[in-house]
């Protein structure tokens, strides 16, 4: 089972450099959006004409209300969305897709987790840090760690599908985290964690900024925005950087 979903996860994400369980970053990690528009089929556009960077070492907090298109910003600088207008960049080259984000270091922790239910939190982390070239006993070490900071140890052998919302919430931050990637993208990752969880994981997205990785976190969440370095407000497509 893990050998399948470790293929599958192969065929989708690539295999960026590592050594000793940590990724070597080739390259920049700064994103700039430039007058970007996205559209679904041949609907009106999400987003028009949204321009904004986000720089390693810094938080870039992404609000709205719902609707407003944070996801699929997010998605956009993943990779995920191809543009109808403007580009998306990271290090100076425009993305082409996910494939391609995530050779330049692109990591997205999704708003719905996206953990595979069938395996253990431990085996979820372990799958996608093998799937990226690092070697199994470096995984392990890893996923312990990483779920260590996240307060899951006792919960390294549960299936996902066992776990509380919360927890998941905590698991797939955790898989992104051991990722350590050039950009890290959490879409509304404190939704469904109390205050003390809230407050462990902003520490650990400013620590991935201290690393050195470009962070960018869509919330709902005032206070979670205003401990970012900057914060991008969308309204109707329509982007504001009211702060940063």
């Amino acid at each position: 089972m893990i050998k399948a979903s470790l293929k599958l996860l192969q065929q989708r994400e690539g295999r960026p450099d590592h050594v000793g369980g940590v990724r070597v970053c080739a390259v920049g990690g700064t994103v700039i959006v430039d007058r970007l528009s996205v559209a679904y089929g041949r609907n009106e556009p999400v987003l028009r004409d949204v321009s904004v960077t986000a720089a390693p070492g810094r938080v870039l907090a992404v609000t709205g209300p719902s609707g407003a298109g944070k996801t699929t910003l997010l998605w956009a600088m993943a990779g995920l969305l191809a543009p109808a207008a403007g580009a998306v960049t990271v290090g100076g080259e425009a993305l082409r897709d996910r494939d391609h984000a995530v050779a330049r270091g692109v990591v997205l922790v999704p708003q719905d987790n996206g953990l595979a239910a069938i395996l253990t939190a431990g085996e979820n982390l372990q799958v996608a840090l093998i799937a990226t070239g690092v070697s199994p006993p470096d995984a392990r070490r890893l996923t312990a760690e990483s779920l260590e900071r996240l307060g899951l140890t006792g919960q390294t052998d549960q299936l996902v599908e066992e776990l509380s919302g919360g927890q998941q919430q905590r698991t797939a931050i955790a898989r992104g985290l051991a990722l350590t990637g050039d950009v890290l993208l959490a879409d509304e990752v404190t939704s469904e964690l109390d205050a003390a969880n809230r407050q462990r994981v902003l520490d650990l997205l400013r620590a991935e900024a201290e690393r050195g990785a470009a962070v960018v976190f869509a919330t709902h969440d005032p206070e979670a925005a205003a401990a970012c370095d900057a914060e991008l407000h969308l309204l109707d497509g329509r982007a504001d950087l009211v702060r940063g």
